[in-house]
């Protein structure tokens, strides 16, 4: 039977994951609103694809470049104040996406949104890595970044209802509140673990010596990981910002059944990969020291043939779309559920906030960013293309948007291939990892 003292720490690590489970539910909320709302916004100023592809990057430019700083400073100052700020600012600024006048105003509300996000990701691995011992972290995790489908799913359906019954300045003015009560609620509810808590073998606050980006980097895991997340990203930023447009001109639905179809792929699919991919990989881990991406990258190349057959469907059919796109899309989001928990198997504690801001750098400067604006570029050409001179109409803006779409499954494709490589390395890097916290080990208090 559990003691006491087990009951509280469980308890202590079940309010923590419930708190931060909400803050990433949060952030995906707040960041899919444009998403949801892009149609009528291009319709009232006018914009092209590539603006809308813009609007979607916008945030991740600067989420990106403050991301690394913050997440130097999740492994040195106190985690939950941190987060506290980072979601009270991204709150006000979403709310006062409402309240915008043309493309600059939203550019730059995005903008400022992007500073308070970077410090999610970091600071939550950070605080979980501290809660849950190894053997326990991908499921863990994976709880946590449920709030990515679910942040999304509810987004796309409140969002797309609120703004077809009151336009779609409303959609951003609901989502403020939330987040200005979650932020108090972090400051006086979540507790400040000491690093590397939950490790079997303690270090404590120590690290090797030298910069903590070069540590990060020397660990070749961690490039492969780098690498797929830059890839991943830039599908998930692509399809998370056309999807509701491609719904609404290739299949004919309105802004709310848009919404909804957008919210069951992302949201429902995506919350049953990332649950079951966190169990299975927590499973693997146990048997393969490489189980965690080897599933991930499996997971990958299934999911490539059922978007392309999703995407196959032919114009007004989205029941059909969607009976492709479902099992697409849990295979996807396995992704999260084992690269974030392999992150921690081969970086040592005090690393771990630096890891997450250097690998997210990656995710987002060099994916994220890129993916709305070169799959709203690319749009835009086949556009052209198919109007061959003439006037680009709603019918070739759906046929270029529909062409550009299918970057998506060519470059899940990759991302599995690069994966698998990142399987082939992390057994090794895992035996460095474990050899260095013997040699740095703290003694184990007695309870």
């Amino acid at each position: 039977m559990r003691n006491s003292s087990g009951l509280k720490e469980s308890g202590r690590a079940g309010l923590a994951l419930a708190l931060l489970f909400g803050v990433n539910l949060l952030n995906f909320y707040d960041r899919h609103i444009l998403a949801t709302v892009n149609e009528p916004i291009r319709r009232q100023y006018g914009f092209s694809d590539t603006q809308l592809g813009w609007l979607g990057t916008a945030f991740i430019l600067l989420y990106a470049v403050v991301g690394v700083p913050l997440g130097r400073l999740a492994d040195r100052w106190n985690r939950k104040k941190l987060l506290s700020l980072g979601l009270l600012s991204w709150s006000v600024l979403a709310a006062l996406s409402g309240a915008a006048a043309g493309f600059w105003s939203l550019f730059l509300t995005r903008l400022g949104m992007g500073v308070g996000e970077a410090a999610c990701a970091p600071v939550a691995s950070s605080l979980i890595g501290d809660y849950y011992p190894a053997h326990r972290r991908a499921r863990a995790i994976s709880i946590f970044m449920l709030g990515l489908p679910l942040g999304a799913a509810l987004s796309y359906f409140i969002s797309a209802a609120v703004a077809q019954s009151y336009g779609w300045r409303y959609a951003f003015f609901v989502a403020g509140l939330p987040g200005l009560l979650l932020a108090l609620a972090i400051l006086w509810l979540l507790d400040e673990p000491a690093r590397g808590a939950a490790e079997t073998i303690r270090v404590g606050a120590s690290r090797r010596s030298g910069s903590p980006y070069w540590l990060v980097l020397s660990i070749p895991t961690m490039w492969w990981i780098i690498a797929s997340g830059a890839l991943h990203n830039f599908n998930m930023y692509a399809l998370a910002q056309f999807l509701p447009s491609f719904l609404i001109r290739s299949h004919g639905l309105s802004l709310r059944q848009a919404g909804l179809v957008s919210g069951v792929v992302l949201g429902v699919a995506g919350g049953l990969g990332l649950f079951f991919g966190g169990a299975l990989a927590d499973r693997l881990a146990r048997t393969r020291a490489n189980g965690r991406l080897l599933l991930g990258s499996l997971c990958l190349f299934a999911a490539v043939p059922l978007k392309v057959a999703a995407l196959g469907q032919p114009p007004g059919h989205p029941v059909a779309f969607l009976l492709w796109m479902l099992p697409g899309c849990m295979m996807t989001y396995v992704y999260y559920s084992t690269v974030y928990a392999a992150i921690q198997d081969v970086v040592e504690p005090s690393l771990r906030g630096t890891a997450m801001a250097v690998y997210f750098f990656a995710m987002y400067a060099l994916g994220g960013s890129i993916g709305p604006v070169v799959t709203g570029t690319v749009s835009d050409y086949m556009a052209r293309q198919a109007a061959g001179g003439a006037l680009v109409t709603e019918q070739f803006k759906a046929i270029g948007l529909h062409q550009a779409m299918y970057l998506i499954p060519a470059l899940e494709l990759l991302v599995g291939l690069v994966l698998f490589a990142g399987s082939r390395t992390v057994s090794r890097d895992q035996q460095n990892l474990k050899a260095w916290m013997e040699q740095a080990a703290e003694p184990i208090p007695a309870k």
